[in-house]
């Protein structure tokens, strides 16, 4: 009698335990999507209450749903569009030009003392300077139009990715150099093998700043010199209009895209380095 009571009490604790298991297991796959949901959803909440009050002036502050409707009749009569997919694909080209540039020569500075004593003040001084400041010089030098555009970009961009992978590489253990190349390993397969996965974090983070500051690149160059095209155009000509729901339209468009993209190098990082994540568990 006893024995059967213990077995039903057994698997009754077994049923609750692999019960709150499963329900554990949905909750971490979609705590990450219910989190955000909830959280934009209260942000658009406050963001119409504070408008509603008309404590700013409407002028200024346009309620939510005059910058959705903006946004949605300016995808339907063409305003955004065209704009959107100029900045994209701008901004895309100069991304990887950057990318291409700056992570292998920030690999090599970091891993070659030499390389980096010359190149190290330009890289600095590059990394300071405001980007606005070029931008009278590369439109005398290049014009107005998507050249100068694309050059504010990279100029942006390839610096920052390359002073993290120059300094990623400078903390590599020397204990696993040696050991690579005790076991035979060349110049070549060093860096494959060792060096970058073991700067992958840094490289991830240099993208990461890339991103912003190439983003900030696109917009100064569309601002200032982009001959009426990009979103940049689109936000000075919102302004000029004092047509506030489209400039936040255009604003919410541009930090899409932001953080879609920081969300998309997360994604990569934890593809190409797992054990991250099962460090941070």
């Amino acid at each position: 009698m006893s024995t059967g009571t213990l077995s039903t009490t057994d698997a009754s604790t077994d049923a609750s335990a692999v019960t709150e298991t499963i329900t554990r297991s949905v909750w971490d796959r979609y705590r990450t999507l219910v989190i955000t949901v909830i959280n934009l959803s209260l942000f658009f909440v406050i963001w119409q209450l504070i408008a509603l009050s008309e404590v700013i002036n409407p002028l200024f502050f346009p309620k939510a749903t005059d910058m959705f409707s903006a946004m949605y009749h300016g995808f339907v009569d063409g305003t955004i569009g065209p704009q959107l997919l100029h900045s994209v694909q701008n901004f895309t080209i100069g991304m990887l030009i950057a990318a291409a540039i700056g992570i292998p020569l920030g690999l090599l500075m970091g891993g070659v003392r030499i390389l980096d004593l010359i190149l190290s003040p330009y890289v600095w001084a590059m990394t300071a300077l405001p980007r606005v400041a070029l931008i009278p010089l590369l439109i005398l030098v290049l014009g107005f139009g998507n050249s100068m555009q694309l050059t504010i970009i990279v100029l942006s961009a390839v610096f920052p990715m390359m002073v993290n992978c120059m300094e990623g590489v400078k903390t590599v253990d020397p204990s696993l150099v040696r050991a690579g190349r005790i076991f035979g390993a060349n110049e070549a397969q060093l860096y494959v093998k060792v060096i970058l996965p073991f700067t992958l974090p840094f490289v991830i983070s240099g993208i990461n700043q890339g991103i912003a500051r190439g983003l900030v690149g696109m917009l100064i160059g569309e601002l200032l010199g982009g001959g009426g095209q990009g979103l940049g155009f689109l936000l000075d000509r919102a302004g000029d209009q004092f047509d506030a729901p489209m400039m936040y339209a255009t604003l919410l468009l541009l930090a899409v895209i932001s953080v879609g993209l920081v969300q998309g190098m997360r994604w990569i990082e934890r593809r190409a380095a797992p054990w991250r994540d099962f460090a941070r568990a």
